[in-house]
Parts: C-alpha cells; sequence; structure tokens
C-alpha cells in the first residue's frame, strides 16, 4: 500500500443499523453453557452481523419428560432481537432422560433419538421449542454436522438422517407452517451421504442446506459447493445454500477443526476474508462464521469426566479466558479479525449481486515497479469476484491464494478498470482505504 494514500476507515454499523446482510455468526453451546451470553451481546451486536446461529438444547430444556423450560433460550433469542440480529436455530442435540446412552455425554452431543419413546419425546420438543418461538424465530436447521461421528455417534448414515429431517420438519411445520426448515449441516463435502439423505424424500421437505467448510485452502471450495447445489437442485430446485459454519482457530495449541496448525491472530483474520468473499462466489444466501467466542469445542465430553470437555477452542473473535468449568469468562477482547468482521459486515451490507464488472487484473506478467526481483503474478493465479448494487456501484474483490500457513505474499499487481468514477482500494483485513 506504500504507493497509496490512506484516506481514512470503512464506516462501521451496528446489526440494528443494518437492514439486510448476508454475513452472521456462531453464538452456539449456550446449550452446554459455554461462556456468559450478556458479556457478549453487545460487542456482536457492534460488528454488524445479521444473522446468528444459536443452538436449541433438548437436553438442557427438557430435564424432566413433558417437562420445559426454556427462560436460558428466551433469553438469548430476546437480547438478539433487541439487538436487530435475526436469530436462526438448530435443533439438537440428545437427551439423558430418554435415553440411557446419552446420559454418558456431556450436553448429549451426537445421540439422536433412537426409541420410539424417544422419537416422540423430540417431536414434541420440536413442536414446543418452534411454538414458543414463533414470530422470533423462522429458520431452524435439523441437528448439527450429522454426516460426523461425533454427532451422530453410533454410525453416520445419509439415508437416516434424511428420515430423521422428515420427522422433524413435518413437527416444525406443524407448530409454524410459515418456519423455514434447513437440513445438512454438513461437514465433509461426501456426494454419497448427501444423496442418501436426499434418497429419503427429505429435499421435498426443507428449504434450504447448509454446509460447514473447515479447509484452509479456499480454492476448493466453490468447486464442492457447486457439486453438491448441483445434486440438491437434481431432488427440488428451489432449496436455497448456506454456509453454515466456517473459521479458524487463532493460535496453535488449542482444541477442534484445523488445531494443529500454525494459527495466528493475523492467519485467522486473512481466512475470514478469503472465505466470506469465497461463499459469496458461491451466491449463498448468506454465510456464518464460528464463532463469536474463544469457548470449549465440548463434542465428545463425557459427564463423568470434566477434563473430556474442557477442550478448548480459539476460534472467536473474541477472546476468552476460562474459569474451573471451562466457560469462557473474562472481558471478552476483540482480536484482529473481530474488525474484519466489522469490515466485511459493512463493505457487503444491504443488497447486492455477484456479477461481472469492467475491472481486470493484467493478464501479462511483468516487471514489479518496487522492484522485489520477481515479476508479477499473472491474472490467472488470483482469486477475484465482482459485485454490484442497485444502486450502480461495484467492487472487485482479489487476493492471491498462498498457503495461510507458510506463506505471507507480497507483490505488486496491475490492474485496469473501467467503472465510472474514482476508485478506493479498501483492506478488508481491518477496513483501511486508499
Amino acid at each position: 500500500m506504500d504507493r497509496l494514500k490512506k484516506i481514512g476507515k470503512v464506516k462501521t454499523f451496528s446489526s440494528k443499523e443494518i437492514r439486510s446482510s448476508r454475513i452472521g455468526i456462531g453464538f452456539e453451546k449456550l446449550d452446554r453453557d459455554a461462556f456468559e451470553p450478556e458479556k457478549a451481546y453487545d460487542k456482536v451486536a457492534a460488528t454488524g452481523a445479521k444473522f446468528v446461529r444459536i443452538q436449541s438444547g433438548w437436553a438442557k430444556t427438557e430435564k424432566e419428560k413433558g417437562v420445559y423450560d426454556f427462560v436460558w433460550l428466551d433469553s438469548i433469542v430476546d437480547n438478539l432481537v433487541r439487538r436487530g440480529m435475526i436469530p436462526w436455530m438448530c435443533l439438537c442435540y440428545g437427551n439423558g432422560v430418554y435415553d440411557e446412552y446419552a446420559r454418558g455425554f456431556f450436553g448429549a452431543v451426537g445421540c439422536d433419538p433412537r426409541t420410539e419413546e424417544a422419537k416422540e419425546g423430540w417431536v414434541n420438543y420440536v413442536k414446543a421449542t418452534v411454538s414458543r418461538y414463533k414470530g422470533k424465530v423462522n429458520s431452524y436447521e435439523v441437528w448439527n454436522e450429522p454426516d460426523g461421528v461425533w454427532c451422530w455417534k453410533h454410525g453416520v448414515s445419509g439415508k437416516e438422517y434424511g428420515d430423521f429431517v422428515i420427522l422433524t420438519a413435518k413437527a416444525v411445520r406443524e407448530a409454524d407452517p410459515e418456519a423455514k426448515v434447513i437440513f445438512g449441516s454438513q461437514c465433509m463435502f461426501s456426494l454419497e451421504w448427501l444423496a442418501g439423505v436426499l434418497s429419503t424424500g427429505a429435499a421435498d421437505y426443507c428449504d434450504a442446506y447448509t454446509y460447514h467448510n473447515y479447509f484452509p485452502d479456499e480454492v476448493k471450495l466453490p468447486p464442492s459447493v457447486q457439486a453438491a447445489k448441483a445434486l440438491i437442485h437434481e431432488y427440488n430446485p428451489a432449496i436455497k445454500i448456506i454456509q453454515g459454519e466456517t473459521g479458524c482457530p487463532s493460535r496453535s495449541d488449542g482444541s477442534g477443526a484445523m488445531y494443529c496448525g500454525a494459527w495466528t491472530e493475523a492467519r485467522q483474520a486473512k481466512f475470514m476474508a478469503r472465505h466470506t468473499v469465497t461463499d459469496f462466489i458461491s451466491d449463498v444466501e448468506f454465510c456464518s462464521y464460528f464463532s463469536c467466542m474463544d469457548m470449549i469445542e465440548a463434542l465428545n465430553g463425557r459427564t463423568d469426566d470434566a477434563a473430556s470437555y474442557k477442550d478448548f477452542g480459539y476460534f472467536g473473535i473474541l477472546s476468552a479466558t476460562f474459569d474451573k468449568n471451562g466457560k469462557a469468562t473474562g472481558v471478552y477482547t476483540p482480536k484482529p479479525s473481530y474488525y474484519t468482521f466489522q469490515t466485511l459486515a459493512s463493505v457487503f451490507k444491504e443488497e447486492f449481486t455477484v456479477t461481472e464488472v469492467p475491472v481486470m487484473i493484467s493478464a501479462f506478467s511483468r516487471p514489479s515497479p518496487r522492484l522485489l526481483s520477481r515479476r508479477e503474478m499473472e491474472a490467472g493465479s488470483f482469486m477475484r469476484a465482482g459485485f454490484s448494487r442497485p444502486n450502480g456501484s461495484k467492487a472487485f474483490a482479489y487476493w492471491y491464494p498462498t498457503d495461510l500457513l507458510t506463506t505471507s505474499f507480497e507483490s505488486t499487481i496491475t490492474i485496469e478498470s473501467a467503472v465510472k468514477g474514482t476508485p478506493r482500494l479498501i483492506d478488508l483485513l481491518d477496513g483501511s482505504v486508499y
């Protein structure tokens, strides 16, 4: 940026100030008391996040058969809505009052209802939940990562999950005919598993499909999404595509997806910027970053072994300390990714479309004017996308997709633009405008 003039910073907006957006964030694991939400609401709202993914917590809500205590979940939903955010709810997990096997796992994670009594209990719980939040929550996702053995513990099966989707979708629609049903929450991008789900007819009961993305390399993401979309649309062309979870740690000594990588706070911010724009290239309805907070992973914890669920993950845009029970506490301090998230929410707020724009990276390699002892990279080496708004404004996003964990790339680039007006260059990492 050293030959450009910095003229300011991108103006940021709170969630309440943004009418519509495709930017969302995760507010999960409160069914397992992973953090203190009261300390997080205002800081998350200040990012401009619009869609907020929460989890319903069957085991926490129904501790006695047929008796529901929604007080904890009421508070979450009401606080998010009050601040201009749109909660969407993942219906999960199992419940030890119906299943002895589920009692052994912290939060009954991955213990889907197996007996007829448990399935009836699940249906009743889903109806009670959807009825309670009618008018506040409009979209319900069926389970979390059912294609992973950590969340479908007795062994993954696309067909089995598809039948479960139908059972749940019928309960959702009975309680609120206007509610949207989301299936998938798929993290492995297996077409075989997805085909098994779709073979049950589940797509006829659903409005959207979610995928999760935990790959350091964003280049292979659009082809994977397009393949899944093509298969789904063979069964129901009306189904929308949502990125339901993606993120990376900000340090290398934690737990969770990609936990052993050489992650830093700067690499986390780069991951966020790259993957958010890549999701837009796939033209998702919205995308969700995991997560708002450093917190325990708590996917394989056992109730008789507290150490098993003190597996700390550092995926948050807010850092935290942990108490003796593993709960994220402290003052919740913003990381660099927090400001990247704010910038993305601001730049991509309101309505936009993915489109071609009259901007191009020079097709010819030429010596770098900064004399970096190399020639400029050729146009085909870059990831790029064009965007436009109804008012005619346009944007062109580009980056060189280096290996995040090994390379910090520096070079020059020659761009030609025929867009009317004076171009501005925005650094999505910190909102600087040149």
